[in-house]
């Protein structure tokens, strides 16, 4: 005796997958960066929180692609300069380390960020800081890469202190799986708008 789940596609339910796909689809290439930070829920802003904070990181960004595919927009920020990161600041698509990721959707690690010469320093300058160590996944929704989710290690300019200990292959996955975790979220809640079914 099985006590696994088998659920199959209930046929009235498949002849209505095209229209739904174009849907969601439509849904996702229509949300911007506001509406994105609009959209997120204290569940979300949780699994978010955490996962950077798990991660080591003082503070993570979930980008998202602008529609004409110039730019990275932060949709929102954990850090305590948020409000001069949201809506501030946009990254050109083509110079950053972020924006590689988000052209090539390959995870990436680096701990000598400051050093990279692909590292944008645009943000680092408008904020006063200086990136050591980055991680950067990318962030789906509905199976097409929408924008990146990000997280640093920093140094304030004139700071002292000790440089940040930089990430770990864990720290990677960690973040990967909050991508994953924030992205699911996101599309439940779209779904079941579109669908006029109440999520909570």
């Amino acid at each position: 005796m099985t006590t696994r789940l088998n659920l199959l596609p209930d046929p009235a339910f498949l002849k209505l997958r095209p229209e739904l796909t174009n849907r969601l689809t439509r849904i996702g290439a229509e949300l911007d960066a506001p509406k994105l930070g609009a959209l997120l829920d204290p569940l979300m802003l949780d699994v978010l929180h955490r996962g950077v904070n798990e991660a080591g990181a003082q503070e993570g960004t979930l980008w998202l692609a602008d529609e004409a595919g110039e730019f990275l927009v932060p949709a929102y920020n954990t850090g305590p300069q948020a409000n001069e990161i949201v809506g501030q600041f946009s990254q050109p698509m083509n110079a950053g380390l972020i924006c590689m990721v988000f052209c090539s959707e390959q995870p990436f690690l680096e701990n000598d960020a400051s050093k990279n010469p692909d590292q944008s320093p645009l943000l680092d300058s408008l904020l006063k800081v200086e990136t050591t160590a980055l991680i950067a996944v990318p962030f789906y929704l509905f199976h097409t890469c929408r924008g990146i989710l990000s997280c640093v290690q920093l140094s304030r300019t004139g700071d002292a202190g000790a440089t940040p200990a930089g990430f770990h292959a864990k720290d990677l996955a960690g973040i990967q799986r909050t991508s994953s975790l924030l992205s699911h979220l996101i599309e439940y809640q779209l779904l079941g708008g579109a669908i006029g079914w109440s999520c909570r």
